[in-house]
């Protein structure tokens, strides 16, 4: 998914997929749902998926420097921070609820 989400940041803009809902919100989700599956994956490590997603999330917004057609933004890189952010909160209560609750 992280490899899917570079491409879409720092691909020429021709190239990116369309979709038919605003791009903070797609950016937003998109990092939200990679934050939680990182958190699901490597759930003992949860300050270094932190620290990756959140990087990762300022990282792919630096990597538009490099495409003529792209512009990085603050802006673009604290909604795609937000939404790592949200999904690495709802992945760790998950666990823990999953953690607390017996077994069917």
């Amino acid at each position: 998914m992280f490899v899917a989400i570079i491409f879409a940041t720092a691909a020429p803009i021709r190239w990116r997929p369309r979709t038919h809902i605003s791009v903070e919100i797609e950016r937003t989700v998109a990092f939200g749902l990679m934050a939680m599956m990182f958190i699901f994956a490597y759930p003992n490590d949860r300050r270094v998926v932190a620290i990756f997603c959140i990087l990762g999330a300022v990282g792919t917004e630096l990597l538009q420097a490099i495409s003529p057609t792209r512009h990085p933004r603050l802006n673009d890189a604290l909604f795609k921070a937000m939404g790592a952010t949200v999904g690495l909160v709802v992945g760790a209560l998950i666990l823990q609820i999953a953690a607390v609750m017996p077994p069917s």
